[in-house]
């Protein structure tokens, strides 16, 4: 049945009908068939047709189109069907004049020379039989926003008049076509933004970003179509950039893992916190930038570029391209943010994870260090505790229970003995004794440096002090703050050293060389000398301010010559330690080796002994040193035999005409009555182990 209604009111009325119920399913391709029919008595024609403008006029698509016979121009490239491949470039048919306003009617496609120029739209319409066409200006409030057009087979058969019965019902229908479109492209965004639900679980499954861009790009792809998916990170200079993650179809695609911001021309677009939306890179891109370039040569004609915003800056960009140009729109940039605002908190969540883990990591190695700093300690502790110290001589034992009773205190100490006695070994033992012993130990030998050196060295210097100072320097008092330091030779201190030295004392306070900054000591200073301080003072080449402030507290080491039987334990302990060195399992002395050690008079004292000893591990055949091995030269005359100060003591080696046995079991007897009887205590005080002294033990036939 024919419908031929060719009053526009009655028009108006079919669009109002056909359009009612636009928010249910709306058929473009029907609502135009319909309306068609009923155009047909206003204007006849074979064919209609109503194309859009979209991307602000920049292409167009085609809303719909109706044929009485034949095929359709255009299918599947419909507005309403959102997709970018079916868009038409501003003038890719010919409606260029159309879109800024002119009315277009074309008598004969066949003979009209405007057509003719265009030879593909010309085929086209030849192809499915129209030879005559009449194409107007679509409006809506006074914008153009497409074009409307009518086609019949018979050429001429389209006036003038039909062409201003076009132009009315363009008009009509315009704010109609305009709505239909709004509200599908609003459908369309809520459907789109539903889904990045999806998306949203798929950053959720790993704190990795990289290891889910795979994923990532698969949620995606559906609702923002791209041949290139990618997301970027950039330092905080602005620099560089580094490359997070892609997924491409192309096979040959060149993404360097790092490249220079300022190789592409929207870099600081980018930077600015702005959206870079590229049409037609061909077109848009500098090719002068290698980093255009690369663009341009990896393919790319449509690119979206969205800023990551990490906290506070631009941290990155998420970056989609298609090989075809004007794919993306303004209708996908904000699809594109809502997926960079997620992207973007995963990388967050990402490097704080990443933090967490360097904070954990560095937590746990600073655990194991402090267990293994408290391991050490205590391992120094019971290393250089006093009772550790070999020897059980009274002289030895009278020093050292004065310095293990001044060791808790804050008293400073004058330790005195010749060279080789065991003055650090004491100094350590004290400052492990001390309430200071958690804080540093540092040693200084104030004879082995010269004045302006030693200066440096103890209080430190500032940046450009003299020559050869490129950097400010901290002092031995400043690093030894909260701990002991131990000034070994003090007796050699210049004067003016002196006078620095007594200030510290007095004051604890200091500067550093060339400085102006007076600085706090908190130190323990303990002194060792093997100079006669008391005829240095008498002498006037040490103060005696000075020697008052250092002799609070004197510990005196005695010689090793008086010392007794502590010789062979010494040498029994350096021959157990430095055994395995040379390749020995153990070491014994013989009874002529011991006699030889009793009777030396050790002036190099324990320094001495201990270089004997090796000397006669490398010299002696298997694990027994002799008294040829030892190779000591003959006393002429012992400080131990002229110094009735020095003569031998309840705790000297008995007669050499006893037999060692019976020496040996009496040595063992004494550690023990001295001991009360501890086995460990006395196994220390004769410089064995608990083993070695069960089998002495045994071997006498002790019973402890």
């Amino acid at each position: 049945m024919r419908h031929d209604i060719a009053d526009p009111a009655d028009l108006l009325a079919v669009v109002s009908a056909i359009g009612h119920p636009v928010e249910e399913a709306f058929d473009p391709q029907q609502f135009l068939e319909e309306f068609s029919r009923r155009l047909e008595g206003l204007i006849p024609h074979d064919g209609a047709m109503i194309a859009y403008l979209d991307d602000e006029g920049r292409t167009s698509t085609v809303f719909a189109e109706h044929r009485r016979q034949g095929p359709y121009l255009h299918e599947g490239r419909y507005t309403t069907a959102f997709d970018p491949g079916g868009r038409y470039l501003h003038d890719e048919w010919g409606l260029a004049p159309v879109f800024a306003g002119d009315a277009l009617m074309v008598p004969d496609v066949e003979s009209d020379s405007g057509v003719a120029r265009m030879p593909a739209a010309r085929a086209r319409l030849l192809r499915v039989g129209i030879r005559a066409l009449i194409a107007v200006p679509l409006t809506s409030g006074g914008r153009i926003i497409g074009a409307f057009l009518v086609g019949s087979a018979r050429p001429a058969t389209l006036t003038a008049d039909h062409l201003e019965a076009a132009r009315r019902v363009a008009d009509l229908i315009g704010p109609f076509i305009e709505n239909i479109v709004a509200f599908r492209r609003e459908q369309r965004r809520r459907s789109r933004l539903e889904s990045l639900v999806g998306f949203m679980s798929v950053l959720a499954t790993s704190l990795n970003v990289k290891d889910t861009f795979d994923r990532l790009a698969g949620a995606v792809r559906p609702i923002l179509d791209f041949d290139t998916m990618g997301a970027t990170l950039i330092d905080s200079g602005g620099r560089d950039i580094e490359y997070l993650g892609h997924v491409t179809d192309k096979a040959d695609l060149d993404i360097p893992p790092r490249v220079s911001a300022d190789d592409y021309s929207f870099s600081t677009t980018l930077q600015s916190g702005r959206t870079v939306l590229i049409r037609d890179a061909a077109l848009e891109l500098d090719p002068h930038r290698p980093g255009d370039r690369r663009v341009i040569a990896n393919g790319a004609r449509s690119a979206l570029l969205v800023p990551l915003w990490l906290g506070e800056r631009v941290g990155g960009a998420l970056f989609f391209d298609k090989q075809r140009p004007h794919w993306y729109d303004a209708s996908d940039v904000e699809l594109a943010r809502m997926i960079a605002a997620h992207v973007a908190l995963a990388v967050q969540h990402q490097r704080l994870a990443e933090e967490q883990e360097r904070t954990a990591t560095a937590e746990r190695r600073a655990q194991g260090l402090r267990r293994r700093l408290d391991s050490l300690r205590e391992e120094l502790g019971e290393r250089f505790r006093f009772d550790q110290i070999v020897g059980g001589s009274a002289a030895l034992r009278e020093a050292l229970d004065a310095a293990a009773k001044v060791a808790p205190t804050e008293t400073t100490v004058l330790i005195t003995g010749e060279s080789g006695t065991g003055k650090e070994l004491v100094a350590l033992a004290v400052h492990h004794a001390s309430q200071r012993a958690h804080g540093p130990y540092l040693a200084v030998n104030c004879a082995a440096l010269p004045e302006p050196l030693l200066e440096s060295e103890l209080f430190g210097h500032e940046r450009g002090a003299f020559t050869g100072a490129d950097r400010q320097k901290p002092g031995r008092f400043e690093r030894a703050g909260g701990g002991t330091l131990f000034l070994d030779e003090i007796g050699e201190l210049s004067p003016a050293m002196q006078a620095k030295l007594l200030r510290v004392l007095q004051e604890h306070e200091f500067e550093r060389v060339g400085g102006t900054t007076t600085l706090r000591a908190d130190v323990r200073v303990i002194a060792a000398t093997n100079r006669d301080l008391e005829q240095a003072v008498e002498a006037g080449t040490f103060r005696a301010d000075l020697y008052y402030r250092l002799n609070v507290f004197t510990v005196k080491l005695p010689p090793l010559r008086e010392r007794g039987d502590d010789v062979r334990l010494l040498a029994e302990r350096f021959g157990r330690e430095m055994a395995a060195s040379i390749g020995k399992e153990t070491v014994e002395f013989t009874a002529d080796a011991l006699a030889a050690l009793s009777a030396h008079p050790w002036r190099g004292n324990i320094r001495e002994l201990r270089n004997a000893v090796e000397r006669a591990l490398i010299v002696c055949d298997g694990e027994l040193i002799t008294a040829k091995d030892l190779s000591l030269a003959a006393p002429a005359s012992s400080p131990a035999a002229t110094d009735p100060a020095a003569a031998p003591s309840a705790s000297s080696p008995p007669d050499l005409s006893r037999t060692l046995a019976d020496w040996e079991r009496q040595q063992i007897l004494g550690a023990l009555e001295k001991a009360e009887g501890k086995k460990a205590r006395a196994a220390r005080y004769l410089g064995l182990t608990r083993s070695q002294l069960y089998t002495r033990l045994k071997r006498h036939g002790i019973d402890a």
